[in-house]
Order: structure tokens, then sequence, then C-alpha cells
């Protein structure tokens, strides 16, 4: 095997095999990539034998087709240290040594039979269907941050998405609870498609959205029956998915919140910010004293001080309530418009936020006690 690339093309696809690498892992293979030169075309694999990684780097300068695989950290480490755009060569000297040189350095790898990589076979059924891009980067972000970390409720560790039907429109709709907040967002499709209800893993978010913030242009979903297929134009994320029941989000979403609070997205994402910078952990709930159009928030920590805040808002009830501001911080970072919408109905009740800016996203937060 022997290739001539360049270091920005390299860089960037080792980089996204960072993510999919587990940094300790018991298996020796796991912590390698799979080079695979051939036809001009160098196709990089990474796996953690949860999630699958294929990206192809087209148009290479191929002087002898072979495959290898080496270590993937001190690959990216080195190819990241070369200068930017410059030529890299590459080639196999022996079955153990994979060679890289550019301008005055050379380093030889050390490599293990691609034979020993773990490639699956997928048989992804024709089920497929395409979303833009962006609509569905959109569906990530506004429901990553509200996925739990509690191991113990795994279906809950991921984002549900499926299909649903609003008034004969048909959408692709994503919800993501940890028990204490929820998010839900949904994108118009232009006709049904075939899709079965599933629970997306944490990690390939993660490594979808990175994908996905780099890429402007139509996704391929496929989803065979515990995996599901995405392919952009250059790359392939095949991922497991989380087996399990989510729970049924709908009856969670408050009915009768009436008490409506509006104000400016950017004033109250500060506000919040800073009043709560006087609690080290931000476990201390930030306080909503309200009266008619004017906000007072407070945080108290019996260790550092505390602090308050007042805000002209427009809100016509009176109401205390307190929120844990990480959580308040997370969702007001999500929305799009100049506004932000609350809806409350008591202290104890979870709140309702909307967005002025997207109405297909909304979110709820629980009130903290005490």
């Amino acid at each position: 095997m022997k290739f001539n690339i360049n270091q920005q093309d390299l860089q960037q696809a080792l980089n996204y095999c960072q993510g999919v690498i587990e940094k300790r892992s018991t298996l020796p293979i796991l912590s390698n990539i799979l080079l695979d030169a051939n036809n001009s075309n160098l196709t990089i694999t990474a796996t953690d034998l949860d999630l699958i990684f294929i990206h192809q780097i087209k148009n290479v300068e191929i002087l002898e087709p072979g495959r290898t695989t080496t270590t993937s950290s001190i690959m990216y480490d080195i190819i990241r240290k070369f200068t930017s755009g410059k030529k890299i060569n590459l080639s196999l000297k022996d079955e153990s040594k994979l060679q890289v040189e550019s301008e005055k350095s050379l380093f030889n790898l050390n490599c293990i039979n691609a034979s020993e990589f773990p490639l699956t076979d997928e048989n992804f059924n024709q089920n497929e269907f395409s979303i833009k891009s962006k609509q569905l980067l959109k569906l990530l972000n506004k429901c990553k941050f509200s996925v739990s970390n509690d191991e113990t409720r795994h279906y809950l560790s991921g984002i549900y998405l499926h299909q649903t039907e609003v008034e004969d429109k048909i959408y692709l709709t994503a919800a993501a609870t940890d028990s204490h907040r929820m998010s839900i967002s949904k994108v118009r499709l232009e006709n049904k498609i075939e899709f079965e209800p599933i629970i997306l893993p944490k990690k390939t978010i993660f490594q979808l959205c990175s994908l996905l913030d780099n890429y402007d242009g139509e996704v391929k979903v496929s989803n065979a029956k515990s995996k599901i297929k995405f392919e952009l134009d250059n790359s392939i994320l095949i991922s497991k998915l989380i087996d399990g029941k989510f729970p049924n989000y709908i009856q969670v979403i408050p009915k009768n919140n009436q008490k409506k609070l509006e104000l400016d997205l950017k004033l109250f994402l500060d506000s919040v910010d800073r009043v709560a910078s006087v609690s080290l952990d931000k476990k201390d709930g930030v306080k909503f004293n309200l009266s008619k159009d004017t906000l007072n928030l407070s945080v108290n920590n019996t260790n550092s001080g505390d602090g308050k805040e007042s805000l002209n808002v427009s809100f016509d009830h009176e109401l205390e309530i307190s929120f844990n501001s990480r959580y308040l911080i997370d969702v007001a970072s999500q929305l799009d418009g100049e506004k932000i919408e609350v809806y409350f109905n008591d202290t104890g009740s979870p709140a309702l936020i909307k967005d002025p800016g997207d109405f297909d996203s909304i979110y709820v937060v629980m009130p903290m006690k005490g």
C-alpha cells in the first residue's frame, strides 16, 4: 500500500474518528482505524462495535492499493501537527509498519493486520428516506441537552425519533427527557415515510452532530431491526439503537398553563447566567419572584453569598417559583427568536417554554422544590 494525500483532508477524517473510538479499549484493534486505499479513494473506518464510522476521501493519488490498521489517536496527533495543506506520503513498509512522511518528518507507526478489524455486513432494508442535513441537525441540537445521564434508565439516554401526524401534516419528531426537563422538536416531511420509532444513543447523537455541522446536503436514513444508518456525501454512520420503550411524553406536556411570561431572550439568558454565578455547583435554584411586568431573579448560596437582578417583562400575575439555572440556560441557548415565552400554572407545576421564532419546538422544565 502506498499513497499521497492532502494534510487537511486526512486531518478532518481522523478528527471524526476520534469521536467514535473509545479512549480505553480492551481490544487493541478497536483503538485502530482501518485504512483502505483503492481506486483513487481512501476509505477510513473506525468502530467501537456499537458505532461504525466510514469516511471516504476521493481523488487520492494511489501508487499501490492495499489496506492496514494503525492507532487512531497517535496518527491523528501526528497528522494535525504537520503543516496545514501539505502533501503526506503514506506507505506500508511491511505487515507491521506504516511509514508516514511529510516535508522533513518521517514516522514509522505500528500496524495490526487489516484482517483482524471487525467489519460487519449490514443488511439495511429499503426503508430509506432523505432529510436535509440542517433539519436533522436542528432536531438533534434542540433535544440533545435533555438526554438523561442516568444509566439505570437506559431508555431515556437517547433521543426518541418517530413520525407524527398533526392536522394531515407529516412530521419527523424528536423528544428527549431526563425526567427533570424535556425537549420536543419536529420538522415537516413532504411525504409519509416507512420509519419505525427508534431511540438514538447519546454517543451517536454527538458524532452525528459533528458530521452535520460541516455538511450541507441530503442525509439518507435507513433502519434495520436494531441499527440505523445515516449516509452523507462522503461519510456513513451506522449505529446500534437503544432497546427499550420511550415513555409517553405527550401526557407530560402541561395543558393548562395560562400565566404567560414574555421577555427578551438575550436579557433573560445573560441575567440567569450572571445571577447563577454566585452558586459554584449550580445546584442552588434561581428563584423567580414575579409580579406585574417585573421579574426578580435571586440565588442564595450559604457558602458563597447571594445575588439579585430584576428585569422588565410582560406578565399579569403574581408567582414565586424556582428552577435549576443550568436547565434554563440550556433551553434558552437553543431558541431562535428574539424573545422567550414561559407559561406557568403554579409554584409546584412544570413550566412550558416556547420559542416565538420556532413554533415546532417546545420545552418543559420542572421547578425545584423548597
